[in-house]
């Protein structure tokens, strides 16, 4: 359960995410707390999942529509885009 975001919400969350800074890699092992899916308009398959992991700035990416390029990506978890995009995940939250 989570949030549903459409239209001009889901293009901030989205613009959010495509904001956050890089980073280095740290090591924590990848145990992911937050993920985002994208789907088409008729909520078939997923068009893609990020997979976000705060403690080592890590974000795995998945589905039809990812590049292998951006499969594993490295972002700065202490950014401010980074606890706009914490807020919201936890705000979503049940």
């Amino acid at each position: 359960m989570g949030a549903h975001w459409v239209g001009s919400e889901a293009a901030d969350v989205l613009a959010l995410i495509e904001s956050l800074p890089g980073s280095e890699q740290y090591r924590c092992g990848f145990s992911p707390g937050w993920s985002v899916r994208a789907y088409a308009d008729t909520l078939g398959l997923a068009l893609f999942e990020a997979a976000f992991c705060f403690s080592c700035h890590e974000v795995r990416m998945h589905g039809s529509t990812v590049p292998p390029a951006l499969a594993k990506q490295f972002f700065d978890a202490n950014a401010p885009q980074a606890n706009s995009l914490l807020a919201l995940l936890r705000a979503a939250a049940p």
